[in-house]
């Protein structure tokens, strides 16, 4: 997302997100899982070799040997071994597992030039996948864990209950006060956190036409860097920290509850979206899905608790005209309740 995006601001009128909660924004990351089951060798290969097979049938090709009943046995022995903790014996099996797949592979690949027009684009990025995935060793980086999501990345977050996550980082801001998420971005390539704000921040200037004065952090952002004008606190901070700064980083760890509701009731815990453009999608709309929320609680609390989305598609009208009839501010200089409307380009996903 560029800050030269195409968009247009608008204000919003009395009764609307005060200007001084955009300059106060508090930012976070965490892992966006994908729909892929848990990745283990054998079932990859598994599947890569069932994968292969199937396109050899679709195209005509005749193999020397499918290993249909062979394959699936040594998959289901890699997995006994595991359990009963007989690792020599597992990483024989694994062995002749991903001997057979590197034999169906070649295969295919000698005869790759026989393969219908139709299915050559098909054939190159299964071929290219399995490649890979026989390639690639125990402590190897940029590794495939999906063979139908590729893009999923091995995430640690230090979590005891769930050591691993497979899918990709996602960096959350939210305002301050109100708690409104004014930015939610993926970060392809699992960067640490530091490097990550920098482009936060710059999302969160193109949506509310705001550069934030403050942000507060937890310690995974110690040295990043921000654009000028921007402080960035922490807890371990203790040089010119007055009582009110102090009262504010305590109140940076009311992001936790804010994720916990995206991804429990948001959806966030759990992407089905297809490719990096799905993760990117997803991550935006769980972020809207939030606001929403709050605003339907909002609207319970003025109404009634009987009240919820008849009425607030009721009101969208003339919250459609609040916040897009004014002018336009300019960036960096927090006009009242101003919004920079953005449309995110490919590239740039």
């Amino acid at each position: 997302m560029d800050a030269d995006a195409n968009h247009q601001g608008g204000r919003i009128g009395q009764g609307g997100v005060k200007p001084q909660s955009f300059q106060k924004v508090i930012v976070d990351s965490t892992a966006q899982e994908k729909a892929i089951a848990h990745p283990t060798d054998s079932k990859l290969l598994e599947r890569a070799r069932q994968q292969l097979v199937k396109l050899a049938a679709e195209a005509g090709l005749a193999l020397r040997q499918n290993y249909n009943r062979e394959a699936p046995r040594l998959a289901v022995q890699v997995g006994r071994y595991a359990h009963a903790k007989q690792f020599k014996r597992m990483r024989g099996s694994l062995k002749k597992l991903k001997t057979i797949v590197g034999r169906v592979w070649r295969d295919v690949e000698r005869q790759s030039a026989r393969i219908p027009e139709a299915l050559q684009g098909k054939a190159a990025d299964l071929l290219a996948k399995v490649k890979r995935l026989v390639a690639q060793k125990q402590r190897d980086k940029n590794k495939l864990y999906s063979l139908h999501a590729p893009e999923a990345e091995y995430i640690a977050k230090g979590k005891a209950r769930q050591p691993y996550e497979f899918g990709v980082k996602v960096s959350i801001a939210t305002t301050h006060k109100e708690g409104l998420v004014v930015g939610m971005r993926t970060m392809p390539g699992n960067p640490y956190d530091g490097h990550t704000l920098l482009e936060t921040l710059q999302q969160v200037e193109i949506l509310t036409d705001c550069q934030p004065r403050e942000v507060f952090v937890d310690l995974g952002y110690r040295g990043a860097d921000v654009p000028p004008g921007t402080k960035v606190y922490h807890h371990k901070l203790k040089r010119d920290i007055t009582q009110r700064l102090r009262r504010d980083i305590r109140r940076r760890s009311a992001i936790e509850p804010a994720i916990g509701h995206m991804k429990n009731d948001g959806r966030l815990r759990r992407n089905w979206l297809k490719g990096a453009d799905g993760d990117t999608f997803h991550a935006l709309l769980c972020g809207c899905g939030h606001n929403l929320r709050m605003i339907l609680r909002k609207l319970r609390l003025l109404f009634g608790p009987n009240v919820g989305w008849p009425l607030l598609i009721h009101l969208l009208p003339v919250l459609r005209r609040r916040i897009l009839g004014g002018g336009s501010g300019q960036s960096g200089q927090c006009a009242p309740g101003t919004f920079a409307h953005w449309r995110p380009r490919a590239s740039e996903i």
